[in-house]
């Protein structure tokens, strides 16, 4: 997982598998970087994941619940299409901002965090 900072921003990409396997350390690492950060926007990027489960989706919903906590807005970017029918069909883009293609930006410059 890498992450970048830009302003009040705090992107996190997301790679691989996010399953019960691994949910738990992205879990950890993202309110990690939100609570050491304390950004007005979080948005997760799932440009480079494979899978997604149910896990992934509980993922999701915890942040959100931590955006309502800590006043911030969350934003999911770049989903692959089988992942986006996933989230749209538990109705997560009804909580969760969910960047359409055009909206993404060229960001060269994140960290490596895990």
């Amino acid at each position: 997982m890498e992450y970048q900072i830009k302003g009040k921003t705090l992107t996190v990409y997301l790679s691989g598998d996010i399953d019960h396997h691994s949910s738990d350390s992205i879990r950890k690492a993202i309110d990690t970087l939100i609570i050491n950060n304390i950004p007005e926007k979080v948005c997760l990027n799932f440009k480079k994941v494979q899978f997604c489960d149910s896990s992934g989706i509980a993922v999701v919903l915890g942040r959100y619940k931590m955006s309502v906590k800590m006043d911030f807005k969350l934003c999911l970017e770049e989903l692959p299409p089988s992942i986006e029918n996933i989230f749209r069909l538990s109705k997560i883009d009804s909580l969760v901002e969910i960047k359409e293609k055009e909206t993404y930006k060229d960001e060269k410059s994140y960290k490596q965090l895990i």
